[in-house]
């Protein structure tokens, strides 16, 4: 029998970065349906780190609560030499995101969590053993034809209608395929043996790379009492004899007394592999996740960099299909991510083979270069703390630049002459970054997050203003066809009197711990532009407001609503936010 089934967004895969999108679509009021070929979720674990970046975005979907008991926070990765020694120490002490830099996770449970979030939303379903196996679009939208197979074993036909289809379904990509775009990249040949155990017999919190030229290795210690290890396979060595138990157990006497007394997960061999797709979007069908770029596992980057995915494609779908912006805000996702995915590749590829040395004299070259540079503190704390990995700095997109408020770009440094920039701690402009995430006070609540106080969409923040005082009636009136969330931040000591004495509709934030003063206090940009994904969009004068916010608007092709439509996407907005910060944030 053959059903149909209407939604917005199709989804293909429910992997974490299918399950995130939908999550924020669910979040914003979309109808979205998820098709997974398996019967269940994967139980085993696979990706084990997870950053600042992506814990942002389950606060943002209101899942702290759930996904935080299957998390390690601040894990510190040690590379040792094959003497043990110590060469580099990575351990950042930063929270500038509003948690802590690095976690190790149970993927599996935190899969689950993300699972389990889509409860919240009545207009959201996964559906399990629905295989994709045609898709056709048109200029409407994507019909994804899937087989389904039910508990007694009968196939029958399910066609799914949306306005956009998603691929999330890995490496192999069907849709990456069918969109006919490149795969660049390399896969090196390497192969490495994964090995799971529960009850962790070394106990050791934290992640040691061992640059072992003899044989390199991975040990690292996750939630749960579980302990991976990973080791690098020789040519020589078949998949059939390395995860033979009594090869695997001679791999592990160098590790444990007694590798035969160990509870094993899983013995997986597994290649790395380094790709990034040319486009992520043809017409109404993206891909994200793996689909877009396969990350080898020397970052911890696989899994948040298809949350990152997630986190930038969210918001524009939703707007999308809500009526706000016309379909090139779509192609804005390719633009944006790309670039810093392949950054994040080619860094694990980097740091892979500083690692997978094998030659003894090539091996010692290194040591020796470890040993001298960590005479030097400047670099040594480099590493440390992480400033190596390449964050996220958009100059394409939903931006406007801060020099000349040229829409859809952003230059990395603010040009004006103004004395308040060429007096100003900084030049280097906040747009295309990521805001910070202090804690903040408000007339309800003290000591909060900063993006649960403001909500999940776009906002306007002013430091010490009200922005309905310094901003002219026009723009208001855009700002609030947009939907944008109007705040004032100002010194814990003024907060009472700024709530007493500015409009009603503006939320006044009290900057009790002095961060935010700070940040204001470095740069020449007292009014920022906040993105639902929390990048900077624009940060200007409050004079240059009205013109960085229509060069904003021009980036994302928005439309323009009556008023009672964008009163309707305020007030679903309002019942969104409240619905997904329901849980506490610690």
């Amino acid at each position: 029998m053959d059903t149909y089934h209407d939604t917005d967004v199709v989804i293909v895969g429910a992997g974490p970065t299918g399950l995130m999108l939908a999550n924020i679509l669910g979040m914003y009021g979309q109808r979205v349906t998820v098709l997974e070929a398996m019967s269940s979720l994967i139980d085993y674990p696979r990706g084990v780190g997870l950053d600042d970046e992506s814990f942002r975005t389950i606060q943002t979907v209101g899942l702290v609560d759930t996904v935080r008991p299957h998390t390690s926070p601040q894990h510190i990765m040690r590379l040792v030499n094959g003497a043990g020694k110590v060469m580099l120490v990575n351990n950042p002490q930063t929270e500038e995101f509003g948690w802590e830099r690095k976690h190790s996770f149970i993927q599996p449970e935190v899969d689950r969590a993300l699972y389990d979030g889509l409860a919240r939303f009545d207009h959201v379903q996964v559906l399990f053993d629905h295989r994709v196996e045609y898709v056709e679009e048109d200029a409407g939208g994507v019909t994804a034809l899937a087989l389904a197979t039910s508990a007694d074993g009968q196939v029958t036909q399910h066609r799914v209608r949306g306005r956009y289809l998603v691929g999330c379904e890995g490496g192999k990509s069907p849709t990456r395929k069918r969109l006919g775009v490149t795969f660049e990249g390399e896969s090196p040949s390497t192969r490495w043996l994964v090995v799971d155990v529960n009850n962790d017999p070394l106990g050791t919190p934290n992640v040691f790379l061992g640059a072992d030229p003899r044989r390199p290795y991975v040990s690292i210690g996750l939630p749960h009492a579980v302990r991976r290890w990973e080791f690098m396979l020789h040519d020589d060595e078949t998949e059939d004899q390395v995860t033979d138990p009594a090869y695997v157990n001679e791999l592990l006497a160098a590790h444990v007394p007694n590798p035969a007394g160990l509870e094993f997960i899983r013995r997986r061999v597994f290649t790395h592999h380094g790709r990034v797709a040319s486009n992520f979007r043809r017409g109404r069908q993206l891909v994200a996740g793996d689909a877009a770029h396969l990350m080898p596992v020397w970052m911890g980057q696989g899994w948040n960099s298809g949350i990152r995915d997630a986190t930038n494609l969210g918001w524009k779908l939703a707007t999308v299909l809500s009526g706000q912006a016309g379909d090139d805000l779509l192609d804005t996702y390719t633009t944006e991510r790309k670039d810093h995915a392949k950054a994040m590749v080619d860094l694990s590829l980097t740091f892979g083979n500083v690692i997978r040395i094998t030659n003894p004299v090539a091996a010692l070259a290194r040591d020796a270069t470890s040993s001298i540079l960590n005479r030097f503190p400047q670099i040594k704390s480099y590493f440390a703390e992480m400033r190596f990995k390449p964050m996220p700095r958009y100059t394409q997109g939903v931006l406007a630049d801060p020099s000349d408020c040229t829409s859809g770009r952003a230059g990395a440094t603010i040009t004006s002459r103004l004395i308040p920039v060429r007096t100003a701690n900084t030049t280097v402009s906040p747009v295309g970054v990521q805001f910070p995430q202090p804690r903040v006070t408000t007339g309800d609540a003290s000591g909060i997050l900063l993006d649960d106080a403001i909500g999940n969409w776009w906002s306007v923040i002013v430091w010490g203003n009200s922005p309905k005082d310094v901003l002219p009636l026009d723009a208001l009136r855009k700002l609030d066809a947009l939907g944008a969330r109007l705040v004032a931040v100002v010194p814990e000591t003024q907060r009472e009197w700024a709530h007493q004495h500015m409009d009603p509709d503006v939320l006044v934030l009290g900057d009790h711990s002095g961060r935010l003063k700070k940040w204001f206090d470095d740069r020449p940009t007292p009014l920022v532009f906040l993105r639902p994904d929390r990048f900077v969009a624009g940060a200007c004068l409050t004079q240059n407001a009205p013109a960085t916010l229509d060069a904003i608007l021009a980036s994302m092709s928005f439309v323009k609503t009556s008023p009672t439509e964008s009163s309707q996407h305020r007030h679903r907005r309002s019942l969104i936010t409240a619905h997904t910060h329901t849980e506490g944030t610690p």
